[in-house]
C-alpha cells in the first residue's frame, strides 16, 4: 500500500476541509495497477480491454461494492503515476469509502461518486441534472462546504455503446478556517446498473492551468461496469 504520509500532510491544510477522501485501514478487493492484470480481469468478465495509458499516467481498476450494502461495480480510470490511491474499506457493517486518487497535499483529486438516483439516459441529461450530480458529490460532508457552483460546459462521448457526459465545472470551497478556495475541474457522468455514477477530478484555481489537462485525461478515461459484476 502507498504511504499515508501525503494524506496526513494534506489533513493539516485548509484544503482538506470538505474534500471526500477516506483513509482505508482495511482495503477492499483491489485489482492493482498493472495493465496486464487489469485486462486479464476485464477479460474474465467479458469486458473491453483497457488501452495503455498516456506517458506519466497509471491505469486503475477497482471493485466498488464488495460489501452487501452496495451495488457491485468495476471502476476504471487512469491517474498521474505519482498520485496516491485510496480504496473502499469493509467491516461488519459493510463497505464504506470510495475509489479515489490524488496528490492530496496539493489539492488534486479524482473521486468516484455514486448518486443514488434512478438510472437516467445520459444522452438526454441536461446541465441542470449534471450539475445536481456533481453538487451531490461535492457536498457529501454537508451543503455548507461550497458555494457558487457552476457547470461551465458539457459534451457527450460514447464508449462501447455507453454514453458518458464530460462536464467542466467550478466552485468555491468553504474551509473551516474561514477561507474561500476556488476550485475547477472536469468530471465524467454515466448511469450503469441501478444508479448514476461520476468521476469528478478537481484542483485549486491556481493549479488548473498546470494540471487541468491531466484531470481531463483522467475524466475521459473513466468507465463503469455494473451488469454481471459481483462483489
Amino acid at each position: 500500500p502507498a504511504s499515508s504520509l501525503p494524506r496526513r500532510a494534506f489533513l493539516s491544510t485548509p484544503l482538506a476541509v470538505g474534500l471526500p477522501f477516506l483513509l482505508s485501514p482495511s482495503p477492499a478487493l483491489a485489482f492493482g495497477s498493472k495493465l496486464k492484470d487489469i485486462n486479464a480481469r476485464l477479460s474474465a468478465y467479458g469486458l473491453p480491454q483497457m488501452p495503455p495509458p498516456a506517458s506519466g499516467f497509471s491505469p486503475l481498476l477497482e471493485m466498488y461494492g464488495s460489501g452487501p450494502n452496495r451495488e457491485a461495480m468495476l471502476v476504471e480510470f487512469v491517474h498521474p503515476s505519482d498520485w496516491v490511491v485510496t480504496r473502499p474499506s469493509n467491516d461488519v457493517n459493510g463497505e464504506d469509502g470510495t475509489v479515489q486518487a490524488g496528490d492530496y497535499a496539493k489539492g488534486d483529486t479524482a473521486t468516484f461518486f455514486v448518486y443514488e438516483h434512478e438510472p437516467v439516459d445520459v444522452e438526454k441529461a441536461d446541465k441542470d441534472f449534471l450539475g445536481e450530480v456533481l453538487q451531490k458529490a461535492i457536498s457529501q460532508k454537508g451543503s455548507n462546504v461550497y458555494q457558487n457552483f457552476k457547470v461551465v460546459k458539457s459534451s457527450l462521448s460514447t464508449h462501447d455503446g455507453r454514453p458518458y457526459a464530460i462536464v467542466d465545472f467550478k466552485y468555491e470551497l468553504l474551509t473551516g478556517a474561514g477561507f474561500e478556495v476556488g476550485r475547477r475541474g472536469v468530471a465524467s457522468v454515466c448511469s450503469e446498473g441501478r444508479s448514476v455514477q461520476a468521476l469528478w477530478c478537481a484542483t485549486v484555481d491556481a493549479r488548473y492551468k498546470k494540471v487541468g489537462e491531466g484531470l481531463r485525461v483522467s475524466a475521459e478515461s473513466f468507465r463503469v461496469y455494473a451488469d454481471g459484476v459481483e462483489g
